[in-house]
């Protein structure tokens, strides 16, 4: 995704509100939960509320687009449906697992409906219905899942 101003600023406001020698090198990526505007706004809230510490991205798409698979410790920038950036997330931790092996403790901390195993479930699928579609693969249960969870480091002022 483009590094506009409007998140250069937002980067360098993290940086400085850093000690010197703790700052990272570099600008990580910034990007936005789901496929649409709304779904952006909707997953940040939760985000921002504390409610989603966890996302997962389907492996097909993440090889599909040359996508880097996230490691701990790596930062990244979130940004709301307008692009507009809302806070830097570290990542904690990173697996890949089969959706049909995704538990619920997963699920509760993706934050999501219900936060049961089940909401999880039925909104992944049709989400993966949605995009996977654009890269010529069709959702099964065994696809490969990057499994995420992360913490805001530095929330939008």
């Amino acid at each position: 995704m483009e590094k506009s101003t409007d998140i250069q600023v937002f980067w360098k406001t993290f940086l400085n509100s850093l000690p010197a020698d703790q700052r990272p090198a570099g600008m990580p990526e910034a990007w936005h939960f789901g496929d649409n505007p709304a779904l952006a706004d909707e997953l940040l809230d939760l985000v921002m509320d504390g409610v989603k510490t966890a996302t997962c991205g389907s492996l097909w798409q993440y090889e599909a687009e040359g996508e880097k698979i996230p490691e701990p410790g790596e930062l990244s920038i979130i940004l709301d449906g307008a692009g507009t950036p809302a806070c830097v997330v570290e990542t904690t931790e990173v697996e890949i697992k089969p959706y049909e092996q995704v538990d619920a403790g997963f699920a509760f901390n993706e934050g999501e409906g219900d936060r049961s195993l089940a909401y999880w479930r039925a909104v992944h699928w049709r989400f993966f219905s949605r995009t996977l579609p654009k890269i010529g693969r069709q959702p099964v249960e065994t696809m490969p899942l990057v499994c995420e969870r992360f913490r805001v480091v530095f929330p939008r002022q």
